[in-house]
């Protein structure tokens, strides 16, 4: 059974679950619930001897690691609580994909602590107290580390702005409940699109490309990948033309500079600066972008 046939069988057990939750009739009902709930018990406790066996002999940890990184059998093993790495260690793994993307912001991330399904995280560097740093914590952090370690239950991070800071505020928090249906209506409306590999893209200027109907400006620093908004906030003209020297992007219209590595900030006017957009590039080298994420 590969990944998408697994995927189509939990999404399977997932509806014939809320089926029996339908049930009109009460003891029917609960009768099938623990019927479930006894099965899921009798192989949990098979699992765990199974874990047990495995870790008996398992060295160099290997065997584990690779359980680990099996979508299906990880599904698994989580809903048991047995996941053989770390939830530590899933967390920090989580962040070191998303390290290139804050790097190219002047950013980094670094874990606090791991306890009882909380991480508590901290934003450094361009990333901390930056206003679009919520939504890069929300949608690329919060985002890597739900999918790979979903048993956390809450992120807490430091040094990241809050949508509207208290007046002499410092030191600020944010809380970030995980993915559901009581999100909070305040968080950014975005979702990641696909923009491609894109190989016409290179280092000697930006490419203009229209994703999911929106035009979004793209440029290539090295083996980096960088995302923004297409248009000047100087003077309202599109960067599509721009001369890329070194890291700063200028417009051919009102010549202001604009650093890519920093977030786009503005060398000739510092209150000025582009909207970056999160991105992410994945193991086959293909780019998203979160669209409506609106620093």
């Amino acid at each position: 059974m590969d990944d998408v046939a697994a995927r189509e069988l939990v999404g399977r057990v997932e509806g014939l679950l809320e089926q029996l939750e339908a049930l009109p009739d009460r003891v029917a009902r609960e009768t099938a619930n623990e019927t479930v709930a006894a099965l899921l018990d009798l192989y949990g406790a098979a699992l765990e001897r199974i874990v047990e066996e495995v870790s008996a002999v398992d060295g160099d940890g290997r065997v584990a690691a690779n359980l680990g990184e099996d979508e299906l059998v990880s599904h698994v093993l989580l809903l048991h609580g047995l996941h053989p790495v770390p939830l530590r260690a899933r967390v920090q793994e989580a962040l070191d994909g998303v390290r290139p993307y804050l790097a190219s912001h002047g950013g980094n991330v670094e874990v606090l602590g791991v306890d009882e399904g909380v991480v508590r995280l901290a934003m450094e560097g361009s990333c901390s107290g930056c206003p679009s740093s919520t939504v890069t914590l929300k949608l690329a952090i919060e985002d890597a580390i739900h999918k790979a370690a979903p048993d956390v239950v809450e992120i807490v991070a430091e040094g990241v702005a809050a949508e509207a800071p208290a007046p002499g505020g410092n030191g600020q928090l944010i809380q970030l409940e995980p993915p559901g249906p009581a999100a909070s209506e305040s968080a950014p409306a975005a979702e990641w699109a696909m923009a491609g590999g894109m190989p016409e893209l290179q280092g000697d200027g930006p490419l203009l490309k229209d994703v999911s109907g929106e035009s979004i400006l793209f440029l290539r620093l090295a083996d980096a990948v960088y995302a923004y908004r297409p248009d000047c906030p100087g003077c309202g003209a599109s960067l599509e033309g721009g001369a890329l020297e070194a890291t700063a992007l200028a417009c051919g219209e009102c010549g202001n500079r604009y650093d890519v590595l920093r977030a786009g900030r503005c060398l000739d006017q510092p209150q000025l600066h582009l909207e970056p957009l999160p991105l992410l590039v994945d193991e086959a080298g293909l780019v998203k972008v979160a669209l409506g994420a609106a620093a």
